[in-house]
This record gives structure tokens, C-alpha cells and sequence, in this order.
């Protein structure tokens, strides 16, 4: 090739990149779509809706959330993934989605580990270990040593085979040695009514959640499953606090794009996401929910994926655990 051609070709790439880089600074020009895979109303929705209006601030368009329910959120992150790679279609995932559905379902939908831009996490969240007033256990101890000698007597609730709040009672089961019975239900809501009657002996429930239960006195916290106590129930203490020393158990949400974003458009929206973290007004609404801020980045999000996808395959494969 002569220098000519290589001239030609070299300026020709230069276009090439200066109107790419051209059309991703424009970005993003329209509103920007982001799907929630859990029905209105409920936490994950919740906050999505406030992320969108923080973000949207940020980069000085319209973010629109949009439900796509179904399938532990699997039907959302699937139209994430399998979106035209332009930006203007975002997932706000929850960990449970990426990290416990597809191995509870089998699914062949997406690979959470590399079918998608990961932008960075947005919040973190702990469950918190709730009993009905009339259960006499007064901490996680007593709780197992009354499964141990009582193997029919404790039961817990969750929002479903797979759900966050399963799995958290799986590895409480997994790692006491105490057997516990597992009751599902159709959400947190009915699984929380037979908590507080007595039905059921215990579930996990979301800090955001459960907070309101434990202020009013129809449930006891015996523990929360991150590092640290939660501000709201400083005197709830961790669950390596009340014994179970290698338990921890941290949820989150982040902001997803389809694979191969351009590398302009995901700066752009890192750059966003950093600055709603660090808006003061977002963060008090977020500590007001029972959540705590999250700065990890794409690579911070991508170890915890692989990490937790880790720890909960041998969770699910331990106990049997596949959805109906």
C-alpha cells in the first residue's frame, strides 16, 4: 500500500470518528426509555421513578420510566439487552434479576454476565430479618437453636420460588444447619400479614419496607443482612453481629444499557449517574428509603454480578431450588 492509500484510508477513519464522536456528544437528542421490570408501586418502581427524574435533570432530557413486568424482571432486562445500542433504551436492574432469576428460571433469555453496558450501581440495600410480636425468640441464636430442636416448627415467607427474600432464608438455612420450611407467596404483602399473625415464623423483607413494620410494633427486626447497621434501625444489629459470621447479603440497583454501547454515549452516562449520587437532594431521598448510595462504577457493578452469581448458583443448587 502506498503512502497515498495510506493517507486516504488514515483520513477516512479520522471522519469516521469525528462524526461518531459528533453524534455521540449530541447525545442524547430525544427522551430516553427506562424499563423497570416490576409492576408500579412497588420499591423497585419507586425508586426508578425518582432516579429518572434526577437523571434526566442531568443530561437535560426526559427519562421516561416504562413496566415491563413479568418473570422476576427477566422480561425487561431481555428488551435491555437485545435494544438497539443507542442509549435511548436503559434497564434500571435489580440485583435479584441478574444475579438469582436466571438461575432460578434456567433461563437461556440473557447472560447477566456479559450481555449488557454496564453504566455503574446506583444504590445498595439490606433485607432485615422480621418476626411476628408473639414469636419468643429474641435474636438470630435463638431463632436457630429453636429450628434445631423443633425441625417442624419454623416456617418463613417470601414473595415467591427465587425471590431475594427465598434465597436470603435459603442461606440463613444453609449456613445454621436448622431446617426451615418455605412458604411462598404472591408478593411481600400477604407473606408480611402472616408474619405478623403468627402463621409463618419469620421472612426477610427490604429495609425500605420493613421499616414501617418495625416502627409501629407489628414486627421485630432480629437483624439486617449488610456490613453495617442501617441508620434507620441503629439498634438492629448485622447479622455477623447476632452469629452468623459469614453472612452477608446486600442488594442493589444500577443503571444497564445494551451490549455494545458507544464508548461516548456510556461516558456520558456515567458522567450523569455520578452526578445525581452525588446531588444532595437525591441522596436524602434515598437515605429517607432505608437505601445507601453506591458509587461503584461498570467494574465495580461487574464484580458483584460475578461474585453474587457465584454465591447464589450454590445456594439455588444446594437446596433443590428451581422455579414451577
Amino acid at each position: 500500500m502506498n503512502i497515498k492509500t495510506l493517507l486516504a484510508a488514515a483520513a477516512a477513519t479520522a471522519a469516521l470518528a469525528t462524526a461518531s464522536n459528533a453524534w455521540a456528544d449530541a447525545y442524547p437528542e430525544r427522551p430516553i426509555r427506562l424499563l423497570v421490570g416490576y409492576a408500579p408501586g412497588g420499591p423497585v418502581d419507586t425508586t426508578a421513578r425518582v432516579f429518572a427524574k434526577y437523571l434526566g435533570d442531568k443530561l437535560g432530557q426526559s427519562v421516561v420510566v416504562e413496566n415491563r413486568a413479568g418473570a422476576s424482571g427477566m422480561i425487561a432486562s431481555d428488551a435491555t439487552a437485545k435494544a438497539a445500542p443507542d442509549g435511548y433504551m436503559l434497564g434500571f436492574a435489580a440485583s435479584p434479576t441478574l444475579t438469582m432469576s436466571p438461575l432460578v428460571q434456567r433461563s437461556t433469555l440473557f447472560d447477566p454476565r456479559k450481555d449488557f453496558s454496564l453504566i455503574g450501581l446506583v444504590v445498595d440495600y439490606a433485607n432485615v430479618l422480621l418476626i411476628g410480636p408473639q414469636i419468643p425468640a429474641k435474636n438470630v441464636s435463638e431463632l436457630v437453636t429453636y429450628a434445631r430442636a423443633h425441625p417442624d416448627a419454623v416456617s418463613f415467607g417470601s414473595a415467591g420460588i427465587g425471590a431475594s427474600n427465598h434465597l436470603s432464608a435459603e442461606l440463613l438455612k444453609k449456613q445454621a444447619g436448622a431446617p426451615m420450611l418455605h412458604v411462598p407467596y404472591r408478593g411481600n404483602s400477604p407473606a408480611m400479614v402472616d408474619v405478623i399473625s403468627g402463621k409463618i415464623t419469620f421472612m426477610f423483607d427490604i429495609t425500605s419496607t420493613a421499616i414501617p413494620f418495625v416502627k409501629s410494633g407489628k414486627a421485630r427486626a432480629l437483624a439486617v443482612t449488610s456490613k453495617t447497621r442501617n441508620p434507620e434501625l441503629p439498634d438492629v444489629p448485622t447479622m455477623v453481629e447476632a452469629g452468623m459470621k459469614d453472612y452477608e447479603v446486600v442488594g442493589w440497583y444500577a443503571l444497564v444499557g445494551p451490549k455494545k454501547l458507544p464508548d461516548a454515549v456510556a461516558a456520558r452516562l456515567t458522567r450523569a449517574l455520578n452526578e445525581v449520587s452525588s446531588d444532595p437532594a437525591f441522596r436524602q431521598a434515598m437515605t429517607d428509603g432505608g437505601y445507601t448510595i453506591n458509587t461503584g462504577d461498570s467494574k465495580a457493578l461487574q464484580s458483584r454480578i460475578d461474585r453474587e452469581y457465584a454465591l447464589w448458583s450454590d445456594v439455588i443448587q444446594s437446596a433443590n431450588i428451581q422455579a414451577n
